[in-house]
């Protein structure tokens, strides 16, 4: 029988180190190379290509267009509510589920997955169907005057449900690895519950807490299909900058809509540069747990 083509070297610390032969480690890294080269790279190179097709001051004139700061200004405002609101939820939610055992535990974590298995799109019509004015609670939110869908309360609540699990999902297995030791002698000590969450609890979950809120926030910025569903499209009330984007490429207004692309594109570099220090970190804490 042939020998296997994987070698074991080393032994430091009980530690082995598989070496592929050469060809293979080079095709492999080739081919993670083209990937990256394709579906990343060239991805956006193309969109900053195309918003500097025609120069500074297009590119500038079209980032400063009414339309655009109005997009952009609601997706700010959508984030800076779904994020925190989100934060508070998986903060609790994932203290909770590490920490305690109580009746309810294994639907709470399927419910914290539920958008993960959910199309935006459909999560955006549940909404239409029990706010929008044929809906479950439409007659009543009309004799109120009050309006959800079509308006910035229903991009919230879209961009909520969307990106609730992230914080959640981040923080129940970092929580989970580290343990209730540190809390139980803390109380042992003389320490309340809160005491505890804040000097014990909170400083050890801070990096993964970042990480969560990191990941929160790009997805609530660059959330379509919800939103899309739920804004009704109206130009300069109601878009985000999804949206506009989409809005501004239809009508064939090239230059401005990647313009407004790269916003995006410069928010998702600055979140992979951050976001890898923040797993860099919470990777570190957890081996020294």
């Amino acid at each position: 029988m042939a020998a296997p083509t994987t070698t074991y070297t080393g032994k430091n610390n009980g530690n082995h180190r598989i070496t592929e032969p050469a060809p293979v480690r080079w095709l492999l890294t080739a081919i993670a190379l083209a990937f990256l080269a394709l579906f990343l790279a060239l991805p956006l190179a193309a969109v900053f290509s195309q918003a500097f097709a025609k120069g500074w001051e297009t590119y500038l004139a079209a980032l400063w267009e009414p339309d655009t700061l109005s997009s952009v200004k609601l997706t700010l405002i959508t984030a800076a509510v779904a994020v925190p609101l989100n934060l508070v939820f998986g903060v609790i939610a994932s203290w909770a589920i590490a920490k305690f055992t109580f009746p309810g535990k294994n639907l709470l974590i399927t419910l914290i997955d539920l958008p993960f298995s959910v199309s935006p799109v459909i999560s955006g019509l549940i909404y239409v169907l029990i706010f929008g004015r044929q809906g479950w609670l439409g007659p009543w939110l009309d004799a109120h005057d009050i309006k959800i869908v079509f308006a910035v309360p229903g991009i919230i609540l879209a961009t909520i449900f969307v990106t609730f699990p992230f914080i959640a999902r981040e923080l129940i297995p970092l929580m989970e690895a580290q343990g209730k030791d540190e809390e139980e002698a803390a109380l042992v000590l003389g320490a309340s519950g809160l005491q505890t969450f804040l000097r014990v609890t909170l400083p050890n979950i801070k990096w993964g807490i970042i990480y969560g809120v990191i990941l929160c926030n790009a997805r609530a910025m660059g959330e379509f299909g919800a939103v899309s569903v739920v804004s009704g499209h109206i130009r300069g009330s109601t878009n985000t900058v999804p949206l506009h984007v989409e809005i501004l490429y239809n009508e064939y207004n090239y230059t401005a809509a990647f313009a407004v692309a790269s916003l995006l594109a410069l928010l998702a570099l600055v979140t992979l540069v951050v976001k890898t220090v923040a797993e860099w970190k919470v990777q570190q804490q957890l081996e020294r747990e």
